[in-house]
Formats: structure tokens, C-alpha cells, sequence
């Protein structure tokens, strides 16, 4: 009948994991407790970095085992102390928070107790009075644990005991490789590197929060949205899981901004029809972008549990040469981004999140990438509210050894895809998934690999379209064929003929027409830029000055103009603002090639790129008057 007749088995595909992961909401049935704060903290200096299992660290007060130290949560913990042995350490951390549950959790009356951790990077061991709850592989995910059980038998305290390693191997996502240094002419003895393939640093912890959070015993255990409309009418298509009862009953009722009900279902699955649907739109695509609904889920069995899910009713398709949301052209004007900040790390901070919300509708940016790694649910929260678009992004990143495209890798990457298209699902700003950035596409398992990847992915979700970002040349791309859009990484005049801004034009309008030609699928320039010191001036420009980062900018977009009309559907600077790096030579304290220094200041290509991305909007979006001009915010 039309495309929603071919989402009617979506919802049965699922992501083949155990349970839901819907983010903790407090409800008239559920309870949340925010863990965030200060949490008992010892590094594992022994050679095997080992000892903490050995002798068993969680059994007791992890102060009784040795000193600790005051660790904040959420936050990397490498920046936090003046330890340089801490800053670059690898290996087991231990974390540990003593907590007092309220009375009524625990008193036995069928309440779940949930232990939530929102991100640990990279593997996670955790305790609860000394016993053993869950273990998690993979960083910037959450997972958790019921712990009622443990907890009920002394409901006057609850010491959760967290050990963390950050070591990275050819199979973890991403991966590393750890090299011994047995010189002992050289190098004292136990010394080992981290050896890593990606341009960020390796920072560890508890990066987002831990909470606890309650559910009754018969509960909402997960809930899927997919939405479609033709002319006037929306469609939410849905479906709820339900734990801990057979038989129940359900009301499912979607109500607009204003608080009005549009639509209600007695079913755990149906389709919702909205009369004068009002569409979820991207930030100046429309006058009033990010318009949410919210789906409120009431489950009733021996007693109630009530779950509410914003729902923005949006499509998003692809052909050959575009990229449409709700059948209209959409031209990605954006940024990608990290998780990083001083002193922080990559721990989540609500005054940074708000700040880089504002840079971003200052410049005019429409959407971002999140590159290389999923972001916090509370950063996708912010773009379904805001209309931000968003390319979300799987932490394959790295990939180059060709051990790293074995079975047991494949294995691992396909479990992390199905954990974030449960955890990502039902956001309406992520219209795209990414399954890797930059791997070694050319080589021969490479193929296979994506292959398999794609097409995983797509059947967990077939509404968004997948793609890889590929800095490979275009003839020996393995993976190329089975993406949907082309995401092309490439730095003309700064990787290569380095300081030559004459061949940008030629060399870019030459890598987009190889592509197309090849492949016949729109494409987006995923990153390009050039580093610049804040500060540093040179005319005529040189590298590493404002000015040549700015020239840089000007080139890639006159390539642009010229193509974005035919196939080009997006261009994503690289990169919104500095982040810290590993260090080396060709790195001084970070890379530079943010347009905002890492304190969030405008560098001059900033500006430049703020009267583009407004010019952008005007061009091809549906703006109200009073924004039709250029660098109007």
C-alpha cells in the first residue's frame, strides 16, 4: 500500500539480546537514584595488574586492601590526579561507592532493584556486597544487573565494587595490541605499551552514570517505535515487551506537546494513526523542528507499571543521489565530534553538553557524527528535542591489523551493533547507522566482514540505512558495495601534498567522481580539515595557522557547491572542536583541527564555516523569516 506495509514485520526482527535496555525514566510505578559523585578508587600498579582478583579486593572495604583515593563519577580518571603513572595507565582500576537503598526497595513486596552502569571503558567485573553481579566487554554502552536478591538480606547498605580495564586486543572494539619491551638495555623490566590505531586518547573509567532504579515486578521490559505518514496522517507503529507476567492487560496512549491524547491502544503491539500529524523535523529544515510526541505505555498485572517514550514521526529514505527525511532532499551541514574535555576526560558533563548544543545551532549545524564511538543516551535525547541530526556511530574504529577481521572479531562487533540498535532505536535524530570508521577496507577478508556487519545490521533495523566511513581509494574498497550512503574521509593539502592548496578542487571533484561512477550511491565527505593553533597567523598562510585552515575550508566547500546539487549530500568538518590524543610527534598536547579550541573557543574558521552553514539553511530549508539571512543566531 505504501512503505509502511513493508515495515509490518520490522518490529519482529528485534536485536537478538536477552532483555530490553530502555533508559531509566521515573515514572508513577518506577524510582531512580543518581550514584554520581565522589567513589572510593584504587589502580592495580601490580606487574600482572592482577592482584585485586588475586586477593580478592571486592570482598571487603576497598580501603581495607590498601589506600584509595577520591575518584568523581562521572569522569575519565586520567586527568584527575597528578600521577603521570595513572594518566597513561593500562590495566585493572577499582572503583567502589557504598549506598543506602531506601527501605521500601527492598521490603520484599515484588520490587526489581536494577544496577545500571552507563559506560565503563573498556571491560567491567561488578560486586555487590561481594558478590558477583554482571560482566560487561565494551566500552560507551550501558549495561546492568537486578540486585534485589543481594541486596534484601541487608537492606542498610549496598557496597558496589566496579573493576575496570581499558586494555585493548586485536578483538576487542576497538582494537589494540600490547607490545612487551624485553630490552633490558633499553627498558625496565614489565614495561609494556598500548599500541592503538586510532587518533584519540585512550581514556578510561566510569564515564557516564551509575544509577540504581526500580520496576515492579511484572514490568515494561522493552518498547519499539517505527513511524511512517502519508499526507496528513501519521502512523506510530509499536510494540512492548513484558517481563515477570503471563497474563496482563495494557494501555498505550500517544499524547502531543500540549498534553493531549491523539491516539490510544489496548494492544502490546499495533499501529497508532495520528490525524494533522505534526512531523519530526531537523533543525532549520523546518519552522519548528524536533516536534516529539510521547508514547505512555501503562502495563497492568499485580500491579502497575507505567514507562513513557518520546516519539518523533519522521521517514527516512535514500536513492541514488539523495538523502531524504519525510521525502524531502536533506543536506547534512555538520561536525563530527568526541566525548572530551580538560580535565574530565570523556565523562559526561550536563554544562558541557548544553554549551556544545549551543555552539552548534550558532553555527548552524544541522547534524553531527558520532565519531568513533556511541555518545551518551542523554547527548540523543538532546537531538530529538533540538533537531539534531545524527549519525551514530559504532566504536569500530581502528581497525587495521588484518588478525582484527577474524571470526571471533566479527562475533564481537555484530553483539556491540545489537546493543546499540537496542539502545539507539527509537531516537528520531538517528537516521543513520556507521559499523566502522576507517579500517582496512582494501584488504581481502574486509569484504566478508562488511558484508555480513551490513547486512546484521539492517536486519536489526531495515528503517535507517548503514554505512562505513572509508578513507580507502575507491577501487579497492571490499565493503564499498554494501553500504547504503558513501562516507569519504580524505585531507588534501595536510596528509597529502602537504601545503599545496592548489590540487584540493582538483583532487576532491576527482575522489567524488570516482565514487559515484563505481557505486551510484549518494555521498557524504565525512571529515576533512586541517589543524590550526588558536592564535598562530601566517600571510600568506601556512600550515598549522588560522589562516590555513580557513583556506583549507574555503577550497573543500567551492568543491562542494559543485556536486552537492548532484550526489553530494553532506559535508561533516573535522572537527568541532580539539581533543586530546596520545602523545607523539605529530601531535602537540591534542589535535588541532577542532574550529573551537577545546575550552569551546572560536578559532577564525569557526566564522567562516558559521556563514556557510547558514547560507546552507537558507538554501534548503524551510525557515521562518526572521532567520533568512546569514549568521542570524
Amino acid at each position: 500500500m505504501f512503505r509502511l506495509l513493508c515495515l509490518l514485520t520490522v518490529l519482529g526482527c528485534g536485536c537478538p539480546l536477552d532483555s530490553g535496555m530502555l533508559f531509566p525514566r521515573e515514572t508513577s510505578s518506577r524510582e531512580v537514584k543518581e550514584l554520581n559523585g565522589l567513589w572510593k578508587f584504587r589502580a592495580d600498579m601490580s606487574p600482572n595488574r592482577n592482584q585485586g582478583f588475586e586477593r580478592a579486593w571486592y570482598k571487603a572495604r576497598l580501603e581495607e586492601s590498601g589506600p584509595v583515593v577520591d575518584m568523581p563519577v562521572p569522569a575519565s580518571y586520567n586527568d584527575i590526579t597528578q600521577d603521570s603513572s595513572l594518566r597513561d595507565f593500562i590495566g585493572w582500576v577499582w572503583y567502589e561507592r557504598e549506598v543506602l537503598v531506601p527501605a521500601r526497595w527492598v521490603a520484599g513486596d515484588g520490587t526489581r532493584l536494577v544496577l545500571r552502569v552507563g559506560s565503563a571503558h573498556y571491560r567491567s567485573v561488578v560486586w555487590v556486597n561481594g558478590v558477583k553481579v554482571t560482566e560487561h566487554e565494551g566500552g560507551h554502552l550501558p549495561f546492568e544487573a537486578e540486585i534485589g536478591s543481594v541486596v534484601r538480606g541487608d537492606p542498610t547498605a549496598c557496597r558496589i565494587t566496579i573493576a575496570v580495564n581499558n586494555t585493548l586486543t586485536l578483538e576487542t572494539l576497538p582494537p589494540g595490541m600490547i607490545q612487551h619491551m624485553d630490552d633490558r638495555t633499553k627498558y625496565p623490566e614489565g614495561f609494556f605499551v598500548q599500541n592503538i590505531n586510532f587518533d584519540f586518547f585512550n581514556y578510561a573509567g566510569l564515564h557516564r552514570s551509575v544509577l540504581l532504579y526500580t520496576t515492579p515486578g511484572a514490568y515494561i521490559d522493552d518498547v519499539t517505535v517505527v513511524t511512517d505518514f502519508l499526507d496528513s496522517t501519521g502512523f506510530v507503529k509499536y510494540k512492548v515487551w513484558v517481563q515477570g507476567a503471563s497474563t496482563f492487560s495494557m494501555k498505550v496512549d500517544l499524547v502531543d506537546k500540549d498534553g493531549r491524547s491523539v491516539a490510544t491502544s489496548s494492544e502490546q503491539a499495533g499501529v497508532l494513526k495520528v490525524a494533522d500529524v505534526k512531523l519530526w523535523w531537523p533543525y532549520l529544515m523546518h519552522e519548528s523542528p524536533g516536534y516529539l510526541y510521547s508514547l505512555e505505555v501503562r502495563l497492568l498485572a499485580a500491579s502497575e507499571d507505567v514507562y513513557t517514550l518520546p516519539v518523533g514521526i519522521r521517514t527516512v529514505n535514500v536513492s541514488s543521489s539523495q538523502f531524504l527525511i519525510n521525502n524531502r532532499p536533506f543536506y547534512f551541514h555538520g561536525v563530527n565530534k568526541h566525548e572530551d574535555y580538560d580535565v574530565r576526560g570523556k565523562g559526561f558533563d550536563w554544562p558541557l553538553v548544553v554549551k556544545d548544543f549551543n555552539l552548534l545551532k550558532w553555527l548552524g549545524a544541522n547534524s553531527f557524527r558520532t565519531s568513533h564511538y556511541p555518545y551518551a543516551e542523554e547527548i540523543l535525547q538532546m537531538c530529538d528535542r533540538h533537531g539534531i541530526v545524527v549519525i551514530d556511530e559504532c566504536p569500530g574504529v581502528g581497525i587495521k591489523d588484518i588478525r582484527s577481521f577474524g571470526n571471533a572479531s566479527l562475533k564481537h562487533h555484530l553483539f556491540v551493533m545489537d546493543e546499540l540498535v537496542r539502545r539507539d532505536k527509537n531516537h528520531p535524530s538517528v537516521v543513520m547507522w556507521s559499523v566502522a570508521n576507517e579500517p582496512a577496507s582494501e584488504m581481502p577478508p574486509a569484504g566478508l566482514y562488511f558484508k555480513t556487519l551490513i547486512e546484521h545490521t539492517k536486519a536489526l533495523d531495515p528503517t535507517r540505512p548503514v554505512t562505513y566511513v572509508t578513507s580507502s581509494n575507491y577501487g579497492r574498497d571490499k565493503g564499498a558495495p554494501y553500504v547504503d550512503v558513501v562516507c569519504v574521509n580524505s585531507y588534501f593539502s595536510w596528509y597529502h601534498d602537504s601545503g599545496h592548496l592548489d590540487v584540493i578542487g582538483i583532487q576532491l571533484n576527482t575522489q567524488f567522481d570516482n565514487w559515484y561512477s563505481l557505486y551510484r550511491k549518494p555521498i557524504i565527505q565525512s571529515e576533512y580539515g586541517a589543524d590550526a593553533v588558536a592564535g598562530l597567523h601566517s600571510d600568506p598562510p601556512m600550515m598549522f595557522t588560522e589562516e590555513y585552515q580557513k583556506e583549507v575550508l574555503r577550497s573543500y566547500h567551492s568543491a562542494f557547491d559543485q556536486k552537492r546539487k548532484q550526489y553530494v549530500v553532506g559535508e561533516l568538518i573535522w572537527n568541532f572542536a580539539d581533543f586530546m590524543t596520545a602523545q607523539g610527534v605529530t601531535r602537540v598536547v591534542g589535535n588541532k583541527k577542532g574550529v573551537f579550541t577545546r575550552q569551546r573557543q572560536p578559532k577564525a574558521a569557526a566564522f567562516l564555516l558559521k556563514e556557510r552553514y547558514w547560507a546552507l539553511a537558507n538554501e534548503t530549508g524551510r525557515l521562518p523569516p526572521w532567520t533568512k539571512y546569514p549568521c542570524s543566531q
